[in-house]
């Protein structure tokens, strides 16, 4: 074991971790009463647990065990030093390196943390150690409430093949296939052709959509046998499989299932998960699309009785097949709390992880069956920093701008970062899930349309859009999709390369004069002369008419919007193919509100290095969001009356540091000194080798657009 540190909280700066982290309002169910805190008089209840975990699901716990009254205990690794998991929490312990096989998957260290901080239980959340048989021993062994199932459950759905033998023993409908020990080629061979082609191939062991191939032949059979027995052994250090017969169309359907010590057993209804993208869930939602009373009460009672047949005990989620005529086969069993679990909250009004809780500390189950309801219907969104154009490479790196949609009655963001965070290369890179609820299918829909929206993310490329687009294309919104919905749609639902149209260009070209004017004003407020008009950064000149270039660029193309003033006082935005006349406000937390051409105009514009990125807020522009590049300003050389080269500035800024001296000799790219505009630095540089024959400015000095900075020595000088 590993000597361990806490980093303990104090409950002021708890308090204002809590305030400035995850947004407290964010979860709350408004209207639809979750199971509510406190445990009763003469009930018992952990007075401390450790969340074996991080990111969204450990805050996810941390809230539900606050209402309880319980103390948590939070663990962190060198990349997590600064998670709102850790900030969250009562207390906070180091546990390792950055990578989980150095930390969260370390048992030994987390159940010395246990030790140390006098947990009662440990709460593994979703992934690493959740589904661990020996972990769950550990815990039992260091007499630590593992907040989970038997470790004899574990193991028995912990395989795909037993855990198949079982449940066709207690009657659960089983998809026709091998569960075999003779692993031989021939044997594999002999029992796919009794099932009949197509064929899916599963790793016995693991799960998360490793170790799967579908095969649609005999030719193809030995390839998929040996990539799904190659990847079993990497990922799970088992290459055994089974073959099963593969349902051309079926819809993936789970079922929430909740046992207790004292023999009850329920289902809190069922999920429909179909939207994948290679075994990985994309939209979840409850209840499932036209699935009949009878049908849920059949597929219910179905999971159940798989739960009792391990002797099952807490949350788990039983997965089935759905067929086209309404057949459905067991496919495993997850023997934890879902990334989804808040689908099922939203329409039952139950807190699972009170629930679990509750469960772990002896009580048995708050409502029997007959008292559980279906209320309305919720879609959920896992919003990821990937890139679907460039086949959902996972990103990872600081969240610039993050503004999630606001929280209400119908909108709920379960996440574990805030703006200025990382997503971490070392970690599964989920920025929260988005979780939508309406009294009906199409009013939860809408409310995840526009909730998508209105998410902002910069900093980082991510799934919004592509979210957007698929939970708003036909087939999705008709209901119903089998799993093979984003094979067939996979290019409509991809977000398109489009050209940014004129108005958002003149938008982008706005926001940046007004944002040099904002800012100016603001320096210009230290200065013996803040009322300057040359300070005012502003479009008014008392010698002539404002006239600037923004520089700007759409992919490849240079579409540079031309920036001077009207009469009126307003900007002229030209954009080449259009014109705009245009006015507004730009605040610092990025909202441009603006009229262009006579119409109100609001968008969130955020500059982030070079790239723009404008989305919309409400009306006025025909999509969501855009993207620009704002190439770094080009000091060119220019030359003064005579002829002598010099370096002027495109832009008004502030002189913040001026290394060069006269007389000094400059090399092309040598810095000269450095200009501050829209709150960041740009170095100037020298165009061409030179001597320095005159500065025109000093620190400190503001300086328009087209101001001569630095002149150098005329060549029939030298």
């Amino acid at each position: 074991s590993v000597a361990l540190g806490p980093a303990m909280l104090t409950s002021a700066f708890r308090a204002a971790a809590v305030s400035g982290g995850v947004r407290r309002d964010a979860t709350r169910v408004a209207a639809r009463s979750m199971s509510t805190g406190g445990v009763g008089s003469d009930g018992y209840m952990f007075d401390k647990i450790l969340i074996a975990n991080r990111g969204e699901i450990a805050c996810r716990v941390i809230r539900t065990a606050r209402k309880l009254g319980v103390k948590t205990v939070a663990v962190y690794s060198d990349a997590d030093a600064n998670a709102q998991h850790a900030k969250l929490a009562d207390e906070a312990y180091h546990i390792g390196p950055s990578a989980a096989s150095d930390s969260y998957l370390v048992a030994e260290r987390i159940l010395d943390v246990a030790k140390t901080a006098g947990a009662q239980a440990v709460h593994p959340g979703y992934g690493f150690l959740s589904e661990n048989e020996w972990f769950a021993q550990a815990c039992a062994d260091s007499a630590v409430t593992f907040i989970g199932p038997p470790v004899s459950a574990i193991h028995s759905m912990g395989s795909k093949s037993a855990s198949k033998e079982i449940m066709i023993n207690a009657g659960v409908p089983v998809t026709p296939g091998y569960h075999g020990e003779d692993q031989s080629f021939e044997r594999l061979a002999a029992e796919a052709d009794k099932i009949g082609f197509p064929v899916m191939v599963k790793a016995v062991l693991g799960g998360g959509g490793k170790g799967m191939r579908i095969v649609h032949n005999a030719k193809g059979l030995r390839e998929g046998v040996e990539a799904c027995q190659r990847e079993a052994k990497a990922s799970f250090g088992d290459d055994r499989v089974l073959i099963e017969r593969f349902l051309v169309k079926p819809r993936h359907v789970e079922l929430q299932i909740f046992a207790d010590t004292h023999g009850n057993a329920v289902h809190l209804f069922e999920r429909d998960c179909s939207v994948q993208r290679r075994h990985q869930k994309v939209l979840e939602e409850a209840p499932a699309p036209f699935l009949t009373e009878e049908k849920r009460a059949e597929m219910g009672g179905s999971g159940v009785d798989a739960a009792k047949a391990v002797g099952y005990v807490g949350a788990g989620t039983v997965e089935f097949m759905l067929d086209e005529d309404g057949s459905y086969y067991f496919m495993e069993m997850n023997t934890r709390l879902q990334v989804e679990h808040p689908v099922t909250e939203l329409v039952t009004g139950q807190d699972l992880v009170e629930w679990q809780l509750r469960v772990a500390a002896g009580h048995p189950l708050p409502l029997r069956q007959d008292e559980l309801r279906l209320n309305g219907h919720a879609i959920e969104a896992r919003v990821y920093a990937e890139n679907p154009s460039n086949g959902f490479l996972p990103a990872h790196g600081t969240l610039h701008h993050l503004r999630p949609p606001a929280p209400s009655r119908n909108v709920r963001v379960d996440t574990g970062v805030v703006q200025g965070d990382a997503v971490s290369i070392f970690y599964d890179p989920m920025i929260s899930k988005l979780i939508c609820w309406g009294e009906d299918r199409a009013t939860a829909l809408r409310h995840l349309s526009v909730a998508l929206e209105n998410y902002q993310i910069v900093g980082i490329p991510n799934n919004v859009e592509f979210l957007h687009t698929c939970a708003n294309h036909p087939a999705f919104v008709k209901g119903g999709v089998d799993t093979s919905f984003l094979d067939k749609h996979l290019d409509d639902v991809v977000p398109p390369a489009r050209a940014v149209p004129a108005k958002v260009r003149a938008l982008v070209a706005l926001a940046t004069v007004l944002g040099e004017q904002r800012d100016a004003y603001v320096d210009a407020l230290d200065t013996a002369d803040p009322y300057s008009p040359w300070a005012s950064g502003s479009g008014s000149r008392p010698t002539g008419v404002y006239r600037r270039t923004v520089p700007l660029r759409d992919a490849d193309e240079d579409v540079d919007v031309v920036v001077s003033t009207a009469p009126s006082g307003d900007y002229v935005l030209d954009c080449g193919d259009e014109t705009f006349t245009a006015s507004g406000t730009f605040d610092f937390e990025g909202f441009l509100d603006a009229v262009v051409d006579g119409v109100r105009v609001r968008a969130t514009v955020v500059f982030n290095g070079e790239d723009v990125h404008v989305f919309r807020e409400g009306g006025g522009l025909d999509h969501f969001s855009y993207e620009l590049t704002a190439p770094a300003v080009d000091y060119d050389a220019a030359h003064v009356a005579g002829g002598a080269p010099s370096v002027v500035t495109p832009m008004p800024g502030k002189v913040v540091q001026v290394t060069a001296k006269v007389g000094d000799k400059v090399e092309a790219g040598d810095k000269l000194m450095i200009l501050e505009a829209m709150k960041m630095e740009h170095v100037i540089r020298a165009p061409a080798d030179g001597v320095v024959a005159q500065l025109a400015c000093g620190e400190g000095d503001f300086v328009e657009d087209g101001t001569v900075l630095v002149v150098f020595e005329d060549d029939e000088d030298k």
